[in-house]
């Protein structure tokens, strides 16, 4: 991934890695993990349980006027290791930026936790042109780590 196209950042996390799995995989924590701002609550949440699977996110930034609401595409599923997501409008196909988060466990009770943002698969022109990436920064990425230590250990 180029550092034009993504940004990641890494933290280790007192917590074993199927702790850490077990919130990110439920979208009833994502407003309380995001460091952005933008998410307000799960539309109609279930757990993640596998690639193919959407999740809807309720969301509200000045980039899209207001409230809006997004349909999150699952792209990566790997028990205790990996989760990732393409984000869209809510339905419409995902035009291409991605979340992804590894987990690489470091003992029995730390996980290296990285998050990283890839908008490389973006390809309208139109929307490339709008200049919104990076729409999240690595500080409120960074936060949003701090928000997952701070999760699992309460």
């Amino acid at each position: 991934m180029s550092q034009d196209t993504s940004i990641s950042t890494s933290r280790t996390i007192d917590a074993p890695a199927a702790q850490i799995f077990d919130v990110l995989t439920n979208p009833d924590n994502h407003v309380r993990l995001d460091g952005s701002g933008f998410v307000r609550s799960a539309d109609r949440p279930q757990r993640i349980q596998a690639t193919g699977d959407v999740f809807t996110m309720n969301m509200e930034g000045d980039h899209m006027g207001g409230e809006y609401r997004t349909d999150n595409h699952v792209t990566g599923y790997a028990k205790d290791k990996l989760l990732a997501w393409q984000t869209a409008p809510a339905g419409t196909q995902p035009p291409g930026w991605e979340w992804v988060w590894e987990l690489e466990p470091q003992g029995p009770d730390q996980t290296l936790v990285t998050q990283t943002y890839d908008w490389s698969k973006v390809t309208d022109k139109d929307l490339l042109s709008k200049n919104l990436f990076p729409l999240v920064s690595k500080e409120q990425m960074d936060d949003t780590l701090g928000k997952l230590a701070e999760l699992v250990s309460s």
